[in-house]
């Protein structure tokens, strides 16, 4: 067992008072392995209230006031110290087997167009046997497809843009190989979290909150990540959902300017 230390320091300028909805906080499957909870705290102090969305995520609202407001979390994580699993027996379930709850994530989504993928998608994998293999080569392919870069963020930034543009950040792998998986027949959920450089050599870029997803085989979840492509330690998830605009950092109504962010995610102990 290990213990991660992870937290955040978000930093906006609002015009004016703006309601904002985060969904920042470590994931309700991980509640035993909490150790010291990552509650927000703002600054100026504001009342913060909390609920669970659709897909069971725990979200914080508050009305930022006017001027300068700083969110901020650090908490530490109990974490099994082992690598993400894996399962080349994992069989694809057929369509009419599978679980109603998994359903929705066949469908397409806000960034995930599996009206515009699916061609391609049967053509690429279609010879591929289902189950395991086939959505090890899709992250095979996404990871040998899209060139990483932060340049190439944008929030309008689509699996469409990303097979097209063959450029992306992790969400943007996450993105193309679930709708992937989706015209394949195969659920598909985008998650997002932490993922620190934990049994890997440091890397020397900024740390950040890490997309990745998770694909239902052999009658559970599986995770996948396309963008690091290996199995990986110490990952702790916030939130879950079809897509990347069902669990954004932080959702707000009104403009606003972010000054400063940081992440850390740190093996301690």
């Amino acid at each position: 067992m290990i213990k991660i230390q992870v937290g955040y320091e978000i930093v906006y300028d609002f015009p004016q008072p703006t309601p904002v909805i985060m969904v920042l906080g470590t994931h309700f499957s991980r509640t035993a392995d909490v150790l010291t909870p990552d509650y927000p705290t703002v600054s100026p102090r504001v009342p913060i209230a909390t609920y669970h969305d659709s897909f069971g995520n725990l979200c914080s609202r508050m009305l930022a006031p006017a001027g300068r407001v700083s969110v901020s979390a650090n908490g530490v994580v109990r974490d099994s110290g082992l690598l993400d699993a894996v399962a080349p027996w994992a069989p694809q379930h057929a369509v009419e087997d599978l679980p109603a709850e998994t359903l929705s994530f066949l469908l397409g989504s806000r960034y995930c167009e599996t009206d515009r993928l699916t061609e391609a998608a049967w053509q690429l994998f279609g010879n591929i046997p289902p189950g395991w293999a086939r959505v090890q080569a899709i992250i095979d392919f996404v990871h040998a497809h899209i060139t990483f870069g932060y340049e190439y963020a944008r929030p309008t930034k689509t699996a469409w843009d990303a097979f097209v543009e063959k450029t992306g950040v992790c969400r943007d792998y996450a993105h193309l190989a679930i709708t992937f998986c989706r015209c394949l027949n195969i659920p598909a959920r985008y998650c997002t979290g932490y993922l620190g450089d934990i049994g890997i050599p440091p890397v020397d870029a900024p740390m950040d909150f890490a997309g990745w997803f998770e694909a239902y085989l052999g009658g559970q979840w599986f995770t996948f990540d396309a963008r690091n492509h290996v199995p990986r330690i110490g990952r702790i998830l916030i939130g879950r959902g079809r897509d990347a605009a069902d669990v954004p950092i932080a959702y707000t109504f009104g403009p606003n300017a972010l000054v400063s962010f940081k992440v850390w995610t740190d093996q301690v102990g």
